[in-house]
């Protein structure tokens, strides 16, 4: 099997999973925070959506400099535009991963002004820039909801309020 192949389908699962919680997300608390540290339910689902994003920047350069990072994304104002962001961005993600094997696996590099920070295969990058921090933000979320009194939808298996 193609590591495109493992990785679209773990893409999907998550991916699917993750707009399920997206699609629970109330427009009516998008300030609201758990925490005065803490990200606003908005702002983190606006996080959380445009996180694909980094497949492109991971797939299509041999590597990425923090100094030219763009500003953090503004908050979307409802929960509609969140899921259309979400949907843009995992389109283009999955378009971006259809590599060879040689090319998932070629090194990529993590730079500030220039200077390495460091390198791994294209394959790692993505797992950890696109896929582990999907699924780190969507625990965020899940939390989030719970605390909001929204249903969490299953995630993993049955959740308190779907089984």
């Amino acid at each position: 099997m193609a590591i495109k192949d493992a990785l679209l389908t773990e893409f999907d699962h998550e991916m699917g999973t993750t707009r399920k919680l997206l699609d629970r997300v109330p427009d009516d608390r998008l300030a609201w925070k758990p925490h005065a540290k803490s990200m606003s339910l908005g702002g983190l689902a606006t996080h959380l959506s445009n996180i694909p994003h980094w497949a492109t920047a991971v797939l299509k350069e041999p590597s990425f400099d923090l100094a030219g990072a763009p500003p953090n994304l503004e908050m979307k104002g409802s929960r509609a535009e969140i899921l259309a962001h979400f949907d843009e961005t995992t389109k283009e993600a999955r378009a971006a991963m259809h590599l060879l094997d040689a090319e998932w696996t070629a090194m990529w590099s993590l730079k500030r002004d220039g200077k390495d920070l460091f390198s791994v295969p294209k394959v790692a990058a993505f797992r950890s820039f696109v896929l582990s921090h999907v699924i780190h933000h969507r625990g965020q979320l899940s939390v989030y909801l719970r605390l909001n009194d929204v249903p969490v939808p299953p995630i993993y298996g049955p959740t308190a309020d779907e089984g």
